[in-house]
């Protein structure tokens, strides 16, 4: 029969490999353990957009037609039209959003309409992700990220299902 280990070689009955040498009780361990990995996760899951590269400002589509403002709503990323190539329609009125699909907004003008919508970081593919574009060309709303390529370069890419699968454009920033 083997001899039972004394007290000094068996293993403390809280574990931590990492952890000082020196005997902490478990109450002690277990609020070091906190200290240490508490700020990991919660920066992990916080959607702030504190410290991320955000393309904030005014940039033109590829066609120079267009001119969205990025902004913050909220802790999302969002963009509006704040300029057109043509702001006036045939009849010299100004430009309204006639394709929406939802009768009662087809009479918005397009200047101020916001456009892009619900992009959160994501830092792992490092844009701007999980967002909707809306075409007033057509009104219909995409699925979209956004990826800044440099300070004056912005990829803008709408998609249906898959991100593989869409049409992608480079913006220029404007201001």
């Amino acid at each position: 029969m083997p001899v039972p280990a004394s007290k000094e070689e068996r293993a403390p009955a809280f574990f931590v490999p990492f952890a000082p040498a020196i005997p902490f009780s478990f109450p002690v361990r277990f609020i070091w353990l906190l200290a240490l990995f508490l700020p990991l996760t919660s920066r992990a899951q916080s959607p702030t957009p504190t410290g991320v590269p955000a393309p904030l400002g005014v940039w033109a589509d590829a066609q120079g037609e267009t001119q969205v403002e990025f902004y913050y709503c909220g802790e999302q990323l969002c963009g509006r039209i704040v300029g057109l190539k043509e702001p006036k329609d045939e009849n010299g009125r100004p430009r309204q959003d006639v394709h929406n699909p939802d009768p009662q907004r087809r009479a918005q003008p397009c200047l101020g309409l916001v456009v892009l919508q619900h992009l959160r970081y994501n830092p792992a593919e490092g844009r701007w992700d999980e967002g909707e574009i809306y075409d007033p060309e057509n009104g219909r709303t995409y699925s979209c990220y956004v990826r800044q390529l440099a300070a004056d370069r912005l990829e803008v890419k709408g998609y249906i299902g898959f991100a593989l699968v869409g049409r992608a454009q480079v913006w220029t920033r404007v201001r």
